[in-house]
């Protein structure tokens, strides 16, 4: 049995022994006394020594009659001779036997007996005694080690089987790496593109649309397929996709690299299927990725997972699309709906601003003037746009706004639901009452997030819009003569643009100012329009104290609140807004306390885009203004994760020069 290699002490202990008593006995020719001393301490080192060895012979019996106590001679040889590598480890986790194939497959033909089993794994010996085991890499190689636990009380033996799984891990690896994923890639802004053009420019654009894709994908082993003209078919393996999101999907850069000869970036949008069980299933993530990419304006990659969403890119503003064939196409099956429900009710975001508030009046105004019943579900308490609620009392609008548990009382099987300026369920004035309604529309022009409103009848999304007004402005256009709105209601959308554009200063369009133009032949007043953004004295102050504390970090200025006031909700975003007149500030954020919570006001001139930076802070919002809400944190924290937060996005995206 190789443990009785631990017998070879006794030699080794009795030479030295001899030794010592050698030595002793020459320092007699020299100095009688050092003899004397050198012989006591070496007869009194070897008595202890002795009984020392005595006391490891008798426990090296014990474990030996421990083993024959539990093994036959017949299981010994079965274990000695077992065709896979085995150890017995003590209760202490000492080593105290193992076959020859534990000795020359792990230990490299090294004996190990008495060392500790933390030499091959860290790992409890009890976390063994499992029915699945547990998996080891030790030299190189992947183990599968099983362990038995002593089934009597006073047993202290542990016996591990290990078996050696380093072929099927490289075979389990190579299955993952190996793994298709479907890529659909679209030129998201193929019409502006080509509106203009020539041919030979179109010719050539494409031509290098073509080259940067053959470019991309001639760094796998994939396969790439034109399935019409602005849209192409890719399937790659996990191992190039993987390679592709360590580069942060560079070729979308390249593309913007291409310009047409009016300086038109060409711009392209990936989804992604990830991580799918088949092809087909692949297929359809991919579409439900893309959707997602354009929905949040293009320029980006969504990929697709069992865990939801990730996105790459996504730093250049959206274009903006010239026809208006969906708003006519939304306005038509809107008016459907409308006209087979009892009744309407429109409903914005919490705490909502002028463009909620104002969008939410035109809709709604606009249905009462087809004969039917409509309301307006806000919690005037809360909301941030009290100044244009009293502005419509004042024109003697009256039973237009109720509070959410007043209409969700009201709630019947034909009542209809319109949710105006979000998308997200978490964020909509009352959950209770979009849960309470079984048809629902959405009209949003905020990027899209991985939680939306799915169950939408229509689901109106166009998030390169100014804003909510300008998109119920064109819906409520195409109602025929029944959108009769008046002086007020005109005068609230033109608000609600005003306040998103920054007064038409960003992401302005055509069709924004198109937008205005109809809303000023209705008898909207740009003077009166104006006063609703009036503040006081007070918030004027405050907003001015916010501004002159901001700090400038790599041209962002962030300013941090340092005292409480009731009105902190329209102060913040209004500093935010100022801070973005400074020279040299891209962006701008305003962090402070809102009771439990601590929010931060991010706005931004187009060329960073604030709605990575705050989803990576969990929030969201729009390219050019977006929020964050943190629990459990405090002003000088939520500065800290920003500042880290700026610094990540600097590493993964290059600023997008302003067009």
């Amino acid at each position: 049995m190789k443990s009785k290699k631990i017998w070879l002490v006794r030699p080794v202990f009795i030479m030295l022994v001899a030794s010592n008593i050698f030595l002793a006995l020459l320092s007699f020719f020299f100095d009688k006394r050092l003899f004397v001393v050198e012989l006591i301490v070496t007869g009194t080192f070897s008595v202890i020594a002795f009984i020392r060895l005595r006391h490891v012979q008798k426990d090296i019996y014990r474990f030996l009659k421990s083993m024959g106590d539990h093994l036959n001679l017949a299981e010994r040889e079965a274990l000695y001779n077992f065709p896979m590598p085995v150890i017995v480890v003590s209760e202490a986790e000492e080593i105290v036997w193992y076959n020859d194939l534990f000795r020359d497959g792990l230990l490299k033909g090294e004996d190990d007996f008495g060392m500790k089993f933390d030499v091959i794994s860290q790992t409890g010996i009890q976390d063994f005694c499992n029915p699945k085991g547990i998996e080891i890499t030790y030299n190189g190689k992947h183990y599968r080690v099983f362990g038995i636990s002593p089934n009597e009380q006073h047993a202290t033996l542990y016996m591990l089987y290990f078996i050696d799984i380093t072929n099927l891990k490289k075979r389990s690896e190579e299955y993952s790496l190996s793994r298709p994923s479907v890529m659909i890639i679209m030129i998201d802004n193929y019409d502006e593109l080509m509106q203009n053009a020539k041919e030979s420019e179109k010719s050539r654009l494409l031509g290098e649309i073509d080259s940067v894709l053959e470019d991309l994908m001639s760094k796998t082993s994939g396969v790439i397929k034109k399935l019409r003209y602005d849209r192409f078919f890719a399937v790659v393996e996990e191992r190039h996709l993987k390679d592709m999101i360590s580069g942060r999907f560079e070729f979308l850069q390249k593309a913007r690299e291409i310009l047409t000869n009016d300086g038109i970036a060409v711009t392209l949008s990936v989804g992604v299927g990830r991580e799918s069980r088949s092809l087909s299933e692949s297929e359809s993530s991919a579409l439900q990725a893309l959707d997602m990419a354009l929905g949040r304006g293009g320029d980006q990659v969504a990929i697709k997972t069992e865990n939801g969403y990730d996105f790459y890119g996504g730093v250049s503003k959206g274009f903006e699309k010239r026809t208006k064939v969906k708003s006519r196409i939304v306005a038509t099956a809107l008016l459907e709906l409308i006209e087979a429900s009892e009744d309407v009710i429109v409903m914005g975001h919490k705490f909502s601003d002028l463009d909620c508030l104002g969008a939410s009046i035109g809709l709604a105004q606009a249905v009462r003037a087809m004969g039917k019943n409509s309301s307006i579900a806000v919690d005037s308490e809360k909301s941030l746009a009290t100044i244009l609620i009293d502005h419509l009392n004042e024109q003697d609008v009256t039973g237009l706004f109720v509070h959410p548990d007043i209409a969700l009382s009201n709630v019947t099987k034909n009542t209809l639901l319109i949710i105006v300026d979000t998308h997200n369920p978490q964020f909509v004035e009352s959950f209770e009452l979009y849960k309470a309604c079984e048809t629902v529309v959405v009209i949003d022009h905020h990027r899209k997030m991985v939680n939306f409103i799915g169950d939408a009848v229509i689901f109106y999304h166009e998030p390169y819009a100014s804003s909510a007004s300008e998109m119920v402005t064109e819906i409520i256009q195409y109602f025929g003569g029944k959108n009769t709105i008046g002086r007020a209601e005109a005068e609230s959308l033109l608000s609600g643009i005003m306040l998103d554009t920054r007064n038409f200063a960003i992401r302005t369009g055509v069709r924004t100012f198109e937008a205005a133009a109809y809303l000023r032949r209705m008898g909207a007043d740009t003077v009166a329009v104006r006063k609703l953004f009036s503040n006081s004295i007070d918030t004027y102050q405050r907003r001015s104290r916010l501004v002159s504390t901001a700090e400038i970090y790599k041209r962002c200025a962030i300013s941090m609140c340092d005292f409480m006031s009731d009105d902190i909700r329209i102060v913040a975003p209004q500093a935010a807004d100022d801070l973005l007149t400074i020279f040299g500030v891209d962006a701008s954020f305003v962090i402070f306390e809102d009771g439990d919570e601590v929010k931060v006001s991010a706005r931004s001139m187009g060329t960073i885009n604030v709605q990575l930076i705050a989803e990576a802070l969990g929030g969201g919002g729009h390219q050019t203004m977006a929020g964050v809400q943190m629990k459990n944190s405090n002003i000088e924290k939520a500065r800290q994760m920003l500042l880290e937060t700026i610094d990540q996005y600097y590493e993964n995206n290059k600023p997008v020069k302003k067009e």
